[in-house]
């Protein structure tokens, strides 16, 4: 579907700093242009949830005001940039994630559409995020760029090691997760599942806890431990809701705040977002092919 693959095209372009630089100082030019974003987003959304068959001008006024309500937080502080965020900056990041979190809309969405919906809406979501916080905004420490050198591999790697036989004991422990058992699927399907994990769950997950809410506490209460505990934990609390066990799930939150740890200390030595993103890939795809 077009209006979909349109998304995380934009998404990844972003890593490419001529496509910043260049967004950064038109925005900066003329800082009117970031509500081209609502508009222009909710276009892409309606187009999806008509290609869907789920579109309504109930839908896609929730859209706008949901696209909108974050460019008026930002735009009220004006560009950047920013030295140390606000309590707007943080209530932009709290209007993008919580109605995402708490399925905002979904009532108006017909249950087989809600999928293709979901995920339009947290492309919309991620892309209008980087470019609030990274353009017009413009934080620094948001390492929202390709890996650079051989460190940004082999922390990934090395926090896997540390943290996986952890999360695997204790999930067990806790009853979260089965034994371990050999895989069923083949080697190629295990292989292409890598990329697929990385785009659609890690990389949108780093994007938001790690690059936009852990670097927005950290700019604010200084780059410590105690401060990289809150961010986990804030991770964990977000993993509440889900399943497999019914909500509040505790256990899944536990183990969510531990791997969350682990993702932000691999984020906070490396220099691009994608050495937490690949570290969080391979834990979730050890959990859905062993366990």
């Amino acid at each position: 579907m077009l209006p979909l693959a349109v998304l995380p095209a934009a998404i990844l372009s972003l890593f490419s700093k001529t496509v910043q630089n260049r967004l950064r100082a038109e925005l900066h030019r003329r800082p009117v242009l970031i509500w081209a974003g609502p508009v222009l987003l909710t276009a892409i959304f309606g187009l999806a949830a008509a290609l869907a068959g789920a579109f309504s001008i109930r839908l896609a006024l929730l859209a706008l005001a949901y696209t909108s309500a974050p460019v008026l937080c930002a735009f009220a502080q004006g560009v950047g940039p920013a030295k140390k965020p606000t309590a707007l900056d943080f209530a932009t990041i709290v209007l993008l994630w919580l109605p995402l979190e708490f399925g905002a809309g979904a009532a108006l969405v017909p249950r087989p559409a809600q999928g293709v919906v979901h995920s339009a809406a947290y492309g919309i979501a991620i892309l209008l995020g980087l470019t609030i916080f990274m353009c017009f905004r413009s934080f620094s420490g948001m390492k929202y760029a390709l890996p650079r050198r051989p460190a940004d591999f082999s922390l990934a790697f090395a926090g896997y090691v540390l943290v996986a036989p952890v999360l695997a004991a204790l999930g067990y422990a806790l009853g979260f997760i089965p034994p371990p058992h050999a895989p069923t699927a083949t080697l190629g399907g295990m292989a292409s599942a890598w990329g697929v994990i990385f785009l659609r769950t890690a990389l949108p997950e780093e994007i938001l806890f790690r690059a936009l809410i852990q670097n927005l506490l950290m700019q604010r209460l200084g780059f410590t431990n105690r401060t990289l505990l809150a961010a986990s934990v804030v991770f964990g609390c977000a993993h509440l809701n889900n399943g497999p066990q019914p909500p509040p799930n505790w256990r899944y939150a536990i183990l969510a705040a531990i791997a969350g740890f682990a993702y932000g200390k691999v984020f906070q030595k490396s220099s691009s977002v994608c050495s937490s993103a690949l570290l969080h890939m391979l834990v979730d795809w050890t959990k859905h092919y062993f366990f």
